[in-house]
């Protein structure tokens, strides 16, 4: 059975990804290791103070559900999926660094896979919502939900980073 499978399945008996808070939690258990660096946070926002109205408006409704609901999006919807320029791929909610292009690659899962984050870009908890537990990641700024981390990547980390693509922002770099 698929994880696509598995997901509408579960949908059927009210079990789908999308968690019911309205924010995520403002801690998480622990950096995850990256390569490279992410700037420090803004001073000008902060993110983690920002109210549910304050998000809505601010994103669209699909990057709202993910980043702040942590739901998911269907694959292969993302155009990020198949981005291949060099450049950085960004927070949609605060804009930090995630990603290098770099780190990218096809995972032929249908959403963009990572095999590491930028140095201190992510935060990982523990996530039940599909009774097997998964390793859930969100930005460092905003508490943003990203993705879930699994143990199948390349090396050489031997991990798949796989975000929603419009949790995400490409900013080309030169």
């Amino acid at each position: 059975m698929t994880r696509r499978h598995l997901m509408k399945l579960l949908s059927l008996f009210g079990l789908a990804p999308l968690a019911s808070q309205a924010q995520a939690p403002a801690a998480f258990a622990k950096p995850a290791a990256g390569a490279g660096s992410a700037p420090a946070a803004a001073a000008v926002t902060d993110w983690r103070k920002l109210t549910a109205a304050d998000w809505q408006a601010r994103l669209t409704p699909a990057q709202y559900a993910v980043l702040r609901r942590e739901g998911t999006e269907s694959s292969h919807t993302s155009p990020l999926n198949a981005e291949k320029r060099r450049g950085a791929f960004h927070c949609a909610g605060c804009d930090l660094p995630l990603f290098s292009s770099d780190a990218k690659y096809e995972s032929g899962t249908g959403w963009p896979s990572f095999y590491a984050p930028l140095s201190g870009a992510v935060a990982t908890k523990t996530d039940f919502k599909m009774i097997i537990p998964r390793t859930e990641y969100h930005c460092t700024r905003c508490a943003g939900h990203q993705g879930h981390v699994f143990n199948d990547g390349p090396r050489p980390t031997g991990k798949r980073y796989c975000n929603n693509g419009v949790a995400l922002r490409f900013e080309v770099t030169a």
